[in-house]
């Protein structure tokens, strides 16, 4: 079975977005003739007509439902949530992209990244999408120049790596003519990169999913005619396989999965996230709707009290501190109290305005949360199932706001950067930062501590920030998955940089599989003037499997190990690294003396 990803897209009005889906959908054909019949006009299909299907939508030429379309290719299949452009219809903004894999923001070539654009990237990084694809687009009205693409792209980087996105593609594009959708343009030969669709067959989303902690809230109780019960629902995250010990919360007694059915009662071995399961467990236990099956040693947080980041959707009033909700969480329904408001969030500037009273239709802010019976949840950049819940107006119904759980402080208003008295050229000695990155087994720590003895015995001030060593401290609190990985790299690349302001060579040993992950810690150096090197361990996955010293690669095979770069877990090679070394061919002597010629003239 083709495997499926959502998608989403955003952008400004007249960006193109509609434009580009109908591109899509028309260029793989996946529009009926009769289909095609109906938007031809004289200048040429109306693509846009494909998804703007309300009539104010038709007579205003915007978009402002959000229309879902399907389509596949022999790879692939695709849902694509359409979404308007306009401030005022945020909230669909949020629908659309709550459940998206992926999300495409469109801007366009002549007027580049605008406040609707920084908008809508905001909000995806804050769903925690993990993949956004930025199409520069009309770039047939830029005269397909390369310049003009370079200054819009560098633009939308610079504004995302202040966000929480694991990665980011960018893809100059005319969705009006086709070029660079479905097939390479001619007209853009300087462009290397993948068309669109091709980017949307290949992108990886299996590592997205959270495999490690299990979490299945029960939905439904299902009593068979034999006598058994058994617990249905849809798995949130983590494995689920038959013999497994679990746990059930909020009860806390512990017992067997003796069977697990999928849907029509299909005997399953195994379960995973998205899937519709029923459970049957061992001995008669006491467990209803809202109920939580997890592992015994690795449990959710169970409280009445957290903090959320949320979108208010209604204009029937504000939110306001104090007032109550009926909260609706997993398979879960309890009364909460909102007990402060602790900011409304710019989306324009990223400024957090804490004199905030109160939040008002498409108003995105955090807020702290209590609620009247104990919840089982996880924080959103962790899970978006047990971390997302929705409030629900009492008297009417109507559901007022989506929340994320947030588990991050709240930073004091009053925190300011307290400059040094020394300036760098006061120092005795000049520093940057050295990043080795390539496959677990390639050598990069072997190379790096060979390089550190080489510069401290030319006398130079020098630190070696070994992976493995920070996941003892500075990371022990985090695991492998793709939001986990990319914030151990934006940890290390802030130390880094702190050791470089400070006139020492940081020499920085770490997988960092993800290439905008590795970007932005060149950008956090290079906007403070700082050296900073990529330097790309190309060894080839046969040779890391044969050298293997930890045995990882053998456990991963074994599927002892989940979500491990290289086995089923992407690795992304540096594009234009300063330099590139094959561990395989020459000695870790001779590697640091080319790393040590690069950095000589720091």
């Amino acid at each position: 079975m083709a495997p499926l990803l959502r998608l989403a897209t955003a952008g400004s009005v007249d960006d193109g977005k509609s434009t580009l889906i109908g591109r899509l959908l028309l260029d793989s054909k996946a529009i009926l003739e009769d289909q095609l019949a109906s938007i031809e006009q004289p200048v040429g299909p109306d693509l846009a007509a494909l998804t703007d299907g309300l009539r104010a939508e038709r007579e205003q030429g915007i978009t402002i439902d959000v229309a879902y379309r399907y389509f596949a290719t022999p790879k692939r299949k695709f849902i694509i949530a359409d979404t308007p452009g306009h401030v005022q219809y945020t909230r669909n903004m949020v629908t659309g992209t709550s459940t998206a894999d992926l999300v495409l923001t469109l801007v366009d070539a002549r007027y580049g990244v605008l406040a609707q654009s920084r908008r809508h990237a905001l909000i995806a990084s804050l769903l925690g999408v993990s993949h956004l694809v930025l199409c520069v687009n009309k770039m047939d009205l830029v005269g397909w120049s390369r310049e003009r693409f370079e200054e819009v792209r560098d633009e939308f980087l610079r504004m995302a790596a202040r966000l929480e996105i694991p990665e980011t593609t960018v893809i100059p594009l005319s969705a009006l003519r086709g070029d660079n959708i479905v097939h390479r343009s001619t007209e853009m030969p300087w462009y290397e990169g993948a068309p669109l669709l091709q980017h949307l067959e290949e992108v990886p989303i299996t590592t997205d999913r959270n495999l490690t902690d299990l979490r299945l809230p029960v939905q439904y109780v299902i009593r068979g005619a034999n006598g058994y019960r058994s617990y249905a629902g849809t798995m949130a995250s983590g494995v689920l396989r038959r013999g497994d010990e679990v746990t059930v919360l909020p009860s806390g007694l512990t017992t067997t999965v003796e069977a697990l059915h999928g849907p029509g009662g299909t005997d399953l071995n195994v379960a995973f996230p998205s899937q519709a399961v029923a459970v049957r467990l061992t001995g008669e236990l006491d467990i209803g709707r809202g109920d939580l099956l997890c592992q015994p040693d690795n449990r959710p947080t169970t409280g009445h009290d957290f903090d959320a980041v949320i979108c208010w959707l209604t204009d029937a009033g504000d939110l306001t501190p104090g007032a109550h909700y009926r909260l609706r969480h997993t398979t879960r329904s309890v009364r909460a109290k909102v007990r402060a408001l602790d900011y409304r969030l710019d989306t324009d500037t990223l400024h957090r305005d804490v004199s905030a009273t109160a939040l008002s239709l498409n108003d995105i802010g955090r807020i702290s949360i209590q609620t009247h019976q104990p919840l089982n949840f996880d924080a959103y950049r962790r899970n978006r199932d047990t971390g997302s819940f929705i409030l629900v107006d009492e008297a009417t119904g109507s559901t007022v706001a989506a929340g994320m759980i947030d588990d991050k402080p709240l930073p004091a208003s009053n925190i300011r950067w307290h400059s040094s008295a020394v300036t760098r050229g006061g120092r005795t000695s000049t520093g940057g930062t050295v990043w080795l990155t390539g496959l677990s087994a390639s050598g990069k720590s072997t190379i790096a501590t060979e390089l550190e003895h080489r510069l401290v015995a030319e006398g130079r001030a020098v630190y070696l920030l070994d992976g493995d060593n920070l996941r003892h401290g500075l990371s022990a609190d985090l695991g492998f998955s793709a939001a986990d990985r990319t914030e151990n790299v934006r940890r290390v690349a802030e130390v880094a940089r702190l050791f470089a302001d400070a006139g020492i060579v940081a020499i920085v040993s770490l997988i960092s599989p993800y290439r905008t992950d590795r970007d932005r810690a060149r950008h956090l150096h290079e906007a403070d003037g700082l050296s900073f090197a990529e330097v790309y361990l190309d060894a080839p996955l046969r040779v890391c499997e044969q050298r293997d010293p930890k045995g990882l690669y053998a456990r991963a095979r074994a599927r002892e190990l989940v979500e491990f770069t290289g086995i089923d877990a992407p690795y992304e090679p540096p594009t234009d690294p300063e330099l590139t070394l094959h561990p395989h061919r020459a000695t870790p002597v001779e590697l640091a003396e080319q790393i040590v010629t690069l950095i000589g003239q720091w």
